[in-house]
Parts: C-alpha cells; structure tokens; sequence
C-alpha cells in the first residue's frame, strides 16, 4: 500500500532518475506522529501519516505538496492531496473547541471529545475562480500573493450568506472594480493548500475600468489568445479553464473563416 508520508506542507517521494513515486512502505528511519489515515483513491488503497522531520533518505525526495503536482499522476496527487488534508485537520483540532479536552479518534474521518461528546468532521473552505470574457478576450491578472511571475483568474473565498454566483461578482467587482454578468458554472478542484474546494465559474465583461482597490492584485487586463502573459502551471483548475477558453477563441475563427 502507498505511504503517503507528510511533514511542514511535504511529501517523501521516491525518486529513480526524473520520474517520482509514493514509497511502497514507510521507511523505518521516519518517525511516524498523530493521526494515520487509510483510504482509497479510484479503486487503490494508500495510508497517509504525519511524520516528524524530514530527514534525507537516499533514493527519496521531500518535495513540498504543491510542487507534487508536477510529479506523479493524477490517482496519486489525489491521494497525497487527502492525505495532507487529513493529516492539516487532525494536527489542527487536537484539543476540544468547547471545553478544551483532548479529542480521541471516532471514526475514520471524525474526531471526538470524551468529555463534552463533541464531534466534528473534516471540512473544506469553498473558494471561487472565474474566467471573465470581453468579446475575444479573458481577464487575466497577477495577485500579489503569487510567488511566481505567471498571470492568473480571479479567485476570493466565499463568505458567509451569499451565494457562488454573489461572491464572483463581488470577488470581481472589489478586485478589480469591474462589472460582469452571465455567470455560469464551470467545474471544480480540490485545493488542499491546505483544505479549500476550488469552484470555477466563467462570466461576461458588463462595464467598468480596471483598478485594484483592495490591494490584492498588482497588474491585470483583458488579454487575447495569441498575447498571452505567462500562464499558471499545468494542472490548476485556472490553467484548465483558460485552455478551454483558448480552444473556444480558435473553434470562433476557424467557423468564420469556413
């Protein structure tokens, strides 16, 4: 069974020449600590486990979550991306929120206090990321929390009250100060960095100049598919959506030239 070994935001890769592997088992000199979680991921079983340090072992990388992406397939970044939440959740409520007890394992997902009997369940903060059209162009921009050069979607996360579709025309319109309309569902992502649920929507351009008010973002504007500003990485949810839209801009052409 894959060992998903967890440590500060990384994961312990077995490495032969440039391809990446989980380790088959969990090497005797990693210490294990906390919560162990086993669970199945299309149709395959692996055991994630918070481990303490991230000493070098040879033939093996730690390489953090994110970066994983890159590494392994689609099955197995799943599988680290629960993992790596499981394990967030367990270290972060080890103590009651109510009366400040220690909590106990309940099931295989829930947590338990023996004192009070509360209990309480893995849970996911929903974020969404839109895709804005203005005729043959998307709005791309670049926040200032990005650690890489690339241009992105909007994105903000929900709060309390409102809707999906109230909080990407809020997200848009305190970011960026622009106005949208026909907003449509796209599809979603888990986003274990490090327990978010990541809701795509696109929308229609509907008024307004670009400014950014909040701070948030740095540069932006509506670009078209052949001067596109560095993309985000392959894999994202934004990367995909954009490539779609892409895709969309190339079908437009080529039936009007037919």
């Amino acid at each position: 069974m894959p060992a998903i070994l967890l440590n500060d935001g990384k994961v312990l890769l077995h490495r032969e020449d440039e391809r990446y592997s989980l380790p088959e088992a969990q090497p005797e000199s990693i210490v294990a600590e906390g919560e162990k979680f086993d669970f199945e991921i299309e149709g395959k079983d692996y055991t994630a486990v918070g481990v303490t340090g991230c000493r070098e072992i040879e033939g093996m990388e730690w390489i953090g979550v994110r970066d994983s992406w890159s590494r392994l397939d689609a099955g197995a970044h799943c599988a680290v991306g629960k993992g790596s939440e499981l394990v967030f959740w367990a270290r972060n409520n080890r103590f009651c929120g109510g009366c400040g007890a220690e909590m106990k394992r309940s099931t295989e997902i829930s947590l338990k206090c023996p004192e009070c009997g509360r209990e309480i369940f893995p849970s996911v903060s929903p974020a969404i990321i839109v895709l804005v059209k203005r005729d043959d162009k998307a709005l791309l921009v670049h926040a200032r929390q990005f650690t890489r050069p690339f241009f992105g979607l909007v994105a903000g996360f929900v709060e309390t009250g409102e809707t999906l579709e109230q909080c990407v025309a809020r997200e848009v319109k305190e970011e960026t100060s622009l106005d949208i309309t026909d907003i449509r569902y796209e599809g979603s992502q888990p986003w274990p960095y490090p327990m978010q649920l990541m809701i795509g929507f696109t929308a229609r351009y509907a008024g307004g100049e670009i400014t950014f008010a909040d701070g948030e973002l740095t540069e932006g504007g509506f670009f078209d598919k052949d001067h596109l500003p560095p993309l985000p990485g392959n894999g994202s949810i934004a990367r995909r959506m954009i490539e779609k839209w892409i895709e969309e801009m190339k079908e437009n052409i080529n039936a009007k030239t037919k």
